[in-house]
């Protein structure tokens, strides 16, 4: 059976490309897009070709890059033209084939195996993209190709900008071996940290070790690294519109200044939980458990969790959770840096099952069918006139550096 062909396409500083489209005069000088200056999170999110000659790092702080630049140009980010430009270059993508699965913002896998005759091999078929994306929309692509999504990956990280590296079944153990360990797809901070300590550094040695080492080492994550690392990663790429299943739904703020009252907790909570719930409303799904996670000053991490009496996606209880879950584990006099509120055990809206139904007082189910009415009403509001149509009185002037309807982290 002969192999399949597997691109995958990243845009190349892809804020840092769109700002640059935007506004021309910041393609000649050190730039770089960045979160809030004045608050803590204030981060590097992406940067031109021309700050990245002075070393600057995404993810790092704008002290530090200002450190190396001290004539850096930060510019705030633009979501929606990121959004936009996103939609554009899928679109081009979807000319060449229908399986096109979207990574993040600005990366996407295509299933190309059954477009060779007419578009070409696959690496004529990435050398295409890159023309046309660059011609259509003035924003470059690397592209890697590949027998897998992994190895495709790797292969348009490898190398950049505006290029096309070709993974093959002859050369992988030669290109991809000798790469660090914390490159390969999935290695995260810690498990990298795990495997480095067992003598595992680079990807050959992840695929050169036992298997059984690895789920010992990782759990089952540990094994799915050994067969990905050696070729063996048959995952499919999803059709066009295909979406994938959603696990959880939560948001996360690391605040301008420590909580350090049940006043800035309780404000906090309530944003997160009214637009963890909304997201869950919008994805026609419920909760069966709340986690949320806690960080201190020192960075000292805890995350608790506990299951709900029955599925909600309601930011009123979900709010009620997340607090006895923050009472019960956490000292009230202990400041809080960051804060996450998620809700997991997701199940579709209209299979819910509320049993307990069948068990509460009339007015406890007239309540939450009130709260739900109420909610929802809140939800339509702010699809007509924008998220930030309606919040809590308490947002406003604070100086946690909480927006009005709280800031999107993960799904």
């Amino acid at each position: 059976m002969a192999d399949r062909v597997i691109l995958h396409c990243d845009c190349n500083a892809f804020y840092a490309s769109v700002e640059c489209l935007l506004h021309p005069e910041y393609r000649s000088v050190p730039m770089a897009v960045c979160g809030d200056p004045e608050s803590r999170h204030g981060i590097i999110l992406a940067k031109n070709e021309a700050a990245k000659k002075y070393g600057i790092q995404t993810a790092e702080t704008i002290w530090q890059a200002r450190q190396k630049c001290p004539r850096l140009l930060l510019a705030p980010p633009h979501r929606e033209e990121y959004v936009k430009y996103s939609r554009i270059v899928n679109e081009i993508y979807q000319r060449y084939t229908d399986q096109v699965e979207p990574f993040s913002i600005d990366e996407s896998w295509l299933d190309v195996t059954g477009s060779g005759l007419l578009f070409g091999s696959g690496q004529e078929i990435a050398d295409e993209l890159r023309r046309v994306v660059e011609e259509e929309t003035g924003l470059t692509i690397s592209v890697g190709v590949s027998f897998n999504k992994t190895f495709a990956k790797l292969g348009s990280d490898y190398k950049k900008p505006n290029a096309t590296t070709v993974i093959s079944r002859e050369n992988y153990k030669k290109l991809l071996y000798p790469l660090p360990v914390d490159r390969f797809l999935f290695v995260g901070e810690h498990a990298a940290e795990k495997l480095r300590r067992s003598g595992v550094h680079t990807v050959g040695d992840l695929a050169c070790a036992r298997r059984e080492f690895l789920v010992s080492l990782l759990g089952k994550n540990g094994g799915d690294l050994w067969d990905m690392a050696n070729g063996l990663d048959n995952a499919p790429v999803l059709h066009t519109g295909e979406g994938r299943e959603v696990k959880s739904v939560g948001n996360g703020m690391t605040f301008r200044r420590n909580l350090e009252s049940g006043e800035d907790i309780s404000l906090a909570v309530s944003v997160l939980a009214d637009s963890t719930a909304a997201r869950m409303r919008k994805h026609h799904v419920k909760c069966t458990t709340v986690q949320v996670t806690i960080r201190s000053p020192n960075f000292h991490t805890i995350s608790r969790q506990k299951r709900l009496p029955a599925p909600t996606s309601l930011a009123a209880e979900i709010k009620e959770a997340a607090l006895g879950l923050i009472a019960a584990s956490w000292n009230a006099r202990a400041p809080i840096r960051m804060l996450t509120v998620t809700g997991s055990g997701i199940v579709p809206e209209d299979t819910a099952g509320e049993q307990l139904s069948l068990f509460e007082p009339a007015s406890s189910v007239e309540k939450r069918e009130k709260q739900e009415h109420l909610e929802t009403a809140l939800d339509s509001i702010r699809d007509k006139f924008g998220r930030d149509a309606l919040s809590f009185g308490s947002v406003l002037h604070n100086d946690l550096g909480i927006g009005k309807y709280g800031n999107q982290k993960h799904e």
